[in-house]
């Protein structure tokens, strides 16, 4: 297994390190493994997809246009 180093804030190490019981490295490992499976799963659903870049910001922008009128911000 591969060892990682993580710069926390000083903040987050003073409540981690009230709670010396509760093994820091498995909370991390499961976090990472999560989001690594997410990415895993968005990679597979977008394999086959036709969407180009500019596709995406079209629809994005039609997205934001349409919330702004929603909101009368345009």
């Amino acid at each position: 297994m591969t060892n990682m180093t993580l710069a926390v804030p000083e903040d987050l190490h003073e409540i981690m390190k009230k709670h010396s019981e509760i093994k820091w490295s498995e909370i991390a490992r499961q976090a990472l493994w999560n989001h690594a499976r997410k990415l895993e799963l968005m990679d597979k659903m977008l394999s086959k997809s036709t969407l180009t870049e500019k596709d995406a910001e079209r629809i994005g922008h039609s997205i934001k246009h349409g919330i702004a009128k929603r909101h009368g911000l345009k």
